[in-house]
């Protein structure tokens, strides 16, 4: 309680309660933060004249949660802040660099800082922003990005290949070392729990071979090749299956044969054709088998099926050789980096058709055209503002604005 002459707060003292009210009297319990009669401001302490049983206000902010995105609440008597995790900024951590979303054309926007995004480009975009059409006849996969992200094609269902099927498609790595990667060719099946009878069919490269392997329920068959040659410039893979008799022949090599085991017949699949790479974030979902780890590095084209020995090959999709959808797919030979100019050291790098400017240190920007300020996240080294303070940049350095309850150079004092 605190008493200001004739006024008092919090409650009146004992001696001078008044009685005759109905009940009985209670003081305020809680916090009162200002204080103003006739439109002057009384300081709460400075000016009170007498108190008892009063306390510095310690609301236990943190108790709530404040801070979104995984941010770390941190408090003491007087004040509250958030320390934000990679990528988040603001008060509460609330903002990211993709809340206002810069991508165009459905594009998967991942945040590159807590300033820049990048785009990475759907199915026959192209840019900084996506906003670039570009024609695919030669699709170029560029495997898993830095961000986890695969490349890939998703074509509609390949109807009829329950009992038969054939597939014929050509392939050009990105260099030899991409041949000795983990690398998803193509893929369809059931989403893989961890169970042996998921059925699928997958094809892909590990250590330089091709691996064919599918699964009718009842146990996987798999085919491995010899080492690929690395001196053609071309790969041809010719591949097929008739109930459980399946069969394999890469480039010159001989053709190579598996039978799958148990009595299943049949291949059950109902998942879209996926070329390149998964549409998930990792292939932890796809069936037991090979998992490759990642998608695949180079060209791959000519991609034709047939179900039946009466009819013709034809490319996958619904209208014929058009995917569903995709994301970070180019076109084969053809460079993104060489329509942008990235500024002040950064260097260009492209994924597909996603293409970026990873700038140097203190300059960011879509084309590193911008200086990081000495009071940004990014700058290296961080300015040293404690506490929830506020950075603010000088011509030489910068200054930290201390909140209430704290002072020093960097506020780091209480």
């Amino acid at each position: 309680q605190i008493t200001f002459g004739s006024i008092f707060l919090g409650k009146v003292p004992v001696h001078e309660e008044v009685h005759g009210c109905a009940g009985q009297i209670y003081g305020y319990k809680g916090c009162i933060r200002d204080f103003q009669v006739n439109h002057k401001e009384l300081f709460i302490i400075d000016e009170a004249l007498e108190g008892r049983n009063v306390e510095n206000c310690n609301v236990p902010i943190c108790d709530y949660h404040p801070c979104h995105n995984g941010g770390t609440c941190t408090s003491d008597e007087e004040n509250w802040y958030c320390e934000c995790p990679k990528l988040y900024t603001g008060k509460l951590c609330q903002f990211a660099t993709c809340d206002e979303n810069p991508c165009g054309n459905g594009a998967t926007c991942f945040p590159k800082s807590r300033r820049d995004a990048v785009c990475l480009c759907p199915y026959g975009r192209s840019g900084i922003l996506c906003s670039d059409a570009i024609n695919i006849t030669q699709p170029s996969f560029s495997g898993t990005d830095v961000f986890g992200y695969t490349s890939f094609l998703a074509y509609s269902t390949v109807p009829n290949i329950t009992f038969y099927y054939e597939f014929r498609l050509k392939f050009q790595l990105a260099n030899h070392h991409s041949a000795l990667q983990d690398n998803l060719i193509f893929f369809t099946g059931q989403k893989g729990q961890g169970l042996n009878g998921d059925d699928f069919l997958e094809l892909g490269l590990h250590n330089g071979r091709v691996v064919y392997s599918y699964n009718l329920g009842s146990g996987t068959a798999t085919i491995i090749s010899k080492p690929l040659d690395l001196t053609l410039n071309v790969h041809v893979i010719h591949l097929g299956r008739n109930l459980q008799k399946g069969w394999l022949k890469v480039d010159d090599q001989k053709n190579k044969t598996v039978t799958s085991p148990g009595r299943l017949v049949g291949l059950n699949v109902f998942s879209q054709f996926y070329l390149g790479g998964y549409r998930e974030y990792t292939p932890e979902l796809l069936p037991k088998g090979p998992r490759f780890k990642n998608s695949f590095q180079g060209c791959i084209f000519e991609v034709q099926v047939r179900t039946s020995l009466n009819q013709g090959f034809k490319s996958p999709g619904t209208p014929e050789g058009h995917p569903n959808s995709g994301r970070s797919v180019g076109q084969c030979k053809d460079s993104p980096c060489s329509l942008i100019k990235c500024r002040n050291g950064g260097k260009c790098i492209e994924t597909g058709s996603t293409v970026y400017c990873d700038c140097l240190t203190g300059w960011k920007g879509a084309f590193c055209t911008e200086t990081v300020s000495v009071c940004e996240p990014e700058h290296d080294p961080p300015h040293l503002c404690q506490q929830g303070s506020t950075c603010v940049p000088l011509p030489n350095g910068y200054t930290c604005h201390c909140p209430l309850g704290t002072t020093g150079t960097y506020c780091e004092q209480g």
